[in-house]
């Protein structure tokens, strides 16, 4: 796929997960409950152990799904995650050396940002997406506020984001949702529970 083409896979769903475990084995288990539940795309962050093991494992094992690194915070990092099979890539600050390496390779990257100011500099240094990071600090009737003034921007909120106000975010104009514990957390039969009913009602959200 080109680097747009990916873009819209990974946005398609309006929600990604992200896996930030204790070791790669419980990255890949968690990861394969919310893949097997329907979900499309995966984010495993750069902060768990060895997680270029599991990024690279998932990659091959599930070729049919969009698995992506996260908390990418250097081109070092970013080449990295590319290697292991990263199709995509999120960072919570925004470092322009990690936009350009991504880039370099035709992977997407969406850093993160919390401020107008901020979001116009990363379209300008050619952000895919908008990671609003901590989105906790802001809220849906903020991003539409904002979206107003910016309605070019596509913002990804992440970071506080769950089940119930994930339609919210929708709702205001964020293409997607970034969601970590509040959706690939527990078990497989209950991390499947909750992405089959987030996607009913992101599906509800859009549409409505």
């Amino acid at each position: 796929m080109y680097r747009w083409d990916l873009v819209r896979a990974v946005t398609e769903q309006r929600v990604f997960g992200i896996v930030r475990s204790q070791n790669p084995e419980a990255a890949v288990a968690a990861a394969d409950a919310v893949l097997d539940a329907g979900l499309h795309a995966v984010e495993v962050a750069l902060t768990t152990p060895r997680a270029l093991t599991a990024v690279a494992h998932l990659a091959e094992s599930r070729p049919g799904a969009l698995i992506g690194a996260g908390t990418v915070i250097d081109g070092a990092a970013a080449r990295a995650a590319v290697e292991a099979g990263a199709r995509f890539l999120v960072s919570p600050s925004l470092h322009p050396e990690v936009i350009r390496t991504g880039h370099r390779y035709g992977v997407p990257v969406f850093p993160g940002v919390v401020t107008p100011t901020e979001m116009v500099r990363a379209l300008e240094e050619g952000a895919d997406g908008l990671k609003l990071f901590p989105a906790s600090t802001v809220s849906p009737s903020w991003l539409r506020d904002v979206r107003a003034a910016l309605p070019q921007a596509p913002v990804i909120p992440t970071g506080g984001v769950t089940v119930e106000n994930a339609p919210e975010w929708i709702a205001a104009g964020a293409v997607a949702c970034g969601m970590g514990s509040a959706l690939t957390s527990g078990g497989a039969e209950e991390a499947g529970a909750r992405v089959r009913t987030l996607l009913d009602r992101l599906t509800r959200a859009a549409t409505g």
